[in-house]
């Protein structure tokens, strides 16, 4: 029988988010401004470096789009690993960008998807998390990665003061220590950044300095 990873009282703090707030729209905003980010991008762009210090812009999409394709299929019961693996962006990166945004929400806005079991097999190869934990997993993933694109391409980057008060304690659940010094790490370990700004808190958080510039 799968057992649980030690994170059960991270998991029952995002479970709890979704009494408070309307998870799946949160995420719906910070993917949406991550299209309108990427949008701005043009082909030179790709080659510039992001606050996700292994990654170019284009590698840094590449993931994002994998990562929206592996949520949507999660999302709809499907383990297959292989539909997590990245892919080329192809002629139109935008375009390709775009359409696996679409993707992600729409599979989160199908009726249930809170109350399901999602496989998402990157994280755990035995675990099913709860859709608000696969929600809120994909929406710091896309607060933070809106702030990355943003950040390279030299561009503002704005959320309603609501939905960083949702992303916050999600930022505060991510686990931290040794965990986030292996290899493949989602998260690099937090930065040291005392500042009233809650989207500055959260990237600090989760392993970025605000004061990165390309």
């Amino acid at each position: 029988m799968a057992t649980e990873p030690d994170v059960s009282e991270e998991l029952r703090t995002l479970d709890a988010l979704v009494s408070t707030v309307d998870l799946v729209a949160l995420d719906a905003q910070a993917v949406r401004t991550s299209i309108e980010l990427v949008e701005r991008l043009t082909t030179a762009d790709l080659g510039k470096p992001t606050p996700c210090a292994d990654w170019t812009l284009h590698g840094l999409l590449t993931h994002m789009i994998a990562q929206h394709h592996g949520f949507a299929a999660a999302a709809r019961g499907d383990a297959d690993p292989a539909l997590w693996k990245t892919r080329p962006l192809g002629a139109d990166p935008v375009a390709s960008y775009r359409a696996a945004a679409e993707e992600v929400i729409e599979a989160f806005a199908e009726p249930g998807m809170l109350d399901r079991k999602v496989p998402l097999v990157e994280f755990s190869a035995d675990f099913q998390f709860s859709g608000a934990q696969a929600v809120s997993f994909h929406f710091i993933d896309y607060v933070v990665h809106s702030w990355d694109v943003a950040k390279t391409l030299g561009l503002p980057v704005r959320f309603e003061d609501a939905l960083l008060a949702a992303a916050l304690p999600v930022a505060q659940a991510v686990p931290g220590g040794d965990i986030r010094l292996a290899p493949g790490a989602a998260f690099a370990p937090e930065v040291s950044w005392s500042s009233a700004d809650r989207l500055e808190q959260i990237v600090a958080m989760l392993g970025r300095s605000p004061e990165w510039s390309a």
